[in-house]
C-alpha cells in the first residue's frame, strides 16, 4: 500500500504479524515524515482500555484535598499526583490547564535502578487502582516494544536492537485530566512541546485537541478513532537517529466555545530507554550530508533531568 504523503499514516500491527518488513517499512515512513503515527490492532485489551479510563475519571473527581494528599513535594511529579497549573512547556511562562497522575515501573527491591525510580503510590479511595494500571503498564510496554522491534527494521538495525535498550527503563504512565477551560483563559491545554522519552505511546482523549506541527509550519489535528493510539518520536529517539527520525513539536489546543464546559482525557506512556543507557548518535545515521548533530553522549538519566528542569518538574 502506498502512503499518501499528504496523511497521517494509519497502520495495523497485527500486519507485523503478516509481514514485518512491511509493516515496519509502512510506520517507519509515517515517523520519518511526521514524526507521528496511528496505530490499530495494537493488542491493548479494549475491556482494560475501558477500565483504565474509567479508574482515571473516578480518580480527578476525587476532592482536590484528597488529591492534593498524593503530591510529593521535591518530587518532580515522577510519582503520584501533580496539581492542576504545576507544569509548563520549555520556554513558556504561562501553566498548561491540566492535572495529572504518574505510575512507573515497579522493580523488585534491591534492583540497581532503583536510585533513578521512585516506588509507586496508590489512592486508598480507590478499588483496584493498582492491579489496573500495573497491567495497562505491561500491555503498553508489549505495544511499545513491537513497535520499537518495526523502527529497528526500519533503521536497518537488527531486529531486537531496542531490546536491552529499554530493558527496566525508566517508562511512566500519566493520567491526564483537563478541566474545562475558562472563556478568557490565556493559556492552553498543553502548549507545544516535544516530548523528552523514546516514544511516546497515546490512547484515550474523545474530546479533539491534539495537533501536530509539519514540516511547513502549518499545525494538523491527529484524530485517531476510539481505541487506536497516536505514536510519536521522542527527543532521545531523534537524538539517537541524528533527526532522521523527528521528535514532531505537538500541542493540546483549547476546545471551540460549545466544548469548553466538557474535561478531557488522556492516557499517554511515555517509553523511555533504561537509565544508564548512552545516546550515542547511531553511526548508519551519520553521512557527509547528514552530520552529526550531537557528537557528545549523554545518559538517558542526564537528559531526563536536564529536560524536567526545563519544564519545571525538577
Amino acid at each position: 500500500m502506498t502512503q499518501n504523503p499528504d496523511t497521517l499514516a494509519a497502520v495495523s500491527l497485527a500486519m507485523a504479524d503478516e509481514d514485518s518488513n512491511a509493516f515496519a517499512e509502512r510506520i517507519g515512513r509515517s515517523f520519518s515524515d511526521w514524526g507521528f503515527a496511528v496505530v490499530s490492532d495494537h493488542g491493548i485489551p479494549a475491556e482494560l482500555i475501558a477500565r483504565a479510563e474509567a479508574m482515571s475519571r473516578a480518580f480527578f473527581a476525587l476532592p482536590d484535598e484528597v488529591k492534593r494528599s498524593y503530591h510529593i513535594p521535591g518530587g518532580g511529579g515522577a510519582r503520584g499526583y501533580t496539581p492542576f497549573g504545576t507544569e509548563s512547556a520549555k520556554d513558556s511562562n504561562i501553566s498548561d490547564l491540566k492535572e495529572f497522575w504518574h505510575i512507573g515501573r515497579d522493580l523488585p527491591s534491591g534492583h540497581p535502578f532503583e536510585p533513578y525510580m521512585p516506588p509507586n503510590i496508590w489512592p486508598r479511595e480507590l478499588d483496584g487502582f493498582r492491579e489496573t494500571y500495573l497491567e495497562m503498564f505491561a500491555a503498553f510496554d508489549k505495544a511499545g516494544a513491537r513497535i520499537l522491534e518495526a523502527i529497528a527494521r526500519f533503521l536497518g538495525l537488527a531486529p531486537d536492537f531496542f531490546v536491552d535498550t529499554v530493558r527496566d527503563g525508566n517508562s511512566v504512565m500519566r493520567l491526564i485530566h483537563y478541566p474545562p477551560v475558562p472563556q478568557d483563559s490565556p493559556a492552553v491545554r498543553a502548549a507545544a512541546h516535544e516530548d523528552i522519552n523514546t516514544i511516546t505511546l497515546l490512547i484515550g482523549a474523545e474530546e479533539a485537541g491534539l495537533e501536530l506541527l509539519d514540516k511547513n509550519g502549518n499545525w494538523r489535528a491527529v484524530t485517531p478513532k476510539a481505541g487506536e493510539l497516536a505514536v510519536n518520536i521522542g527527543d532521545m529517539l531523534q537524538r539517537l537517529t541524528n533527526n532522521l527520525l523527528p521528535s514532531t513539536t505537538h500541542r493540546v489546543v483549547n476546545p471551540p466555545p460549545e466544548r469548553r464546559g466538557h474535561s478531557r482525557y488522556s492516557m499517554p506512556f511515555f517509553l523511555h530507554f533504561r537509565p544508564d543507557y548512552s545516546i550515542e548518535t547511531l553511526p548508519s545515521c551519520v553521512d557527509d550530508t547528514h552530520p552529526n548533530l550531537y557528537p557528545e553522549p549523554i545518559t538517558a538519566h542526564e537528559y531526563l533531568m536536564q529536560r524536567l528542569r526545563e519544564i519545571g518538574l525538577a
